[in-house]
């Protein structure tokens, strides 16, 4: 797999672990920090893979 589609894939995971985080807010809190957290993540090693 190309580097480009690698950090297009992790965004990707990262825009739906965030969205994930965002909808379940307000019902499932420690599910929602844990989504978050793996969100913010994809988007580290997508950037750190950039680089």
């Amino acid at each position: 797999m190309s580097s480009d589609v690698s950090v297009i894939v992790l965004l990707a995971l990262a825009g739906f672990l965030l969205g994930g985080a965002y909808s379940t807010w307000k019902t499932l809190r420690p599910l929602a920090i844990a989504l978050g957290v793996a969100g913010m993540l994809a988007v580290a090693g997508a950037i750190l893979y950039v680089i």
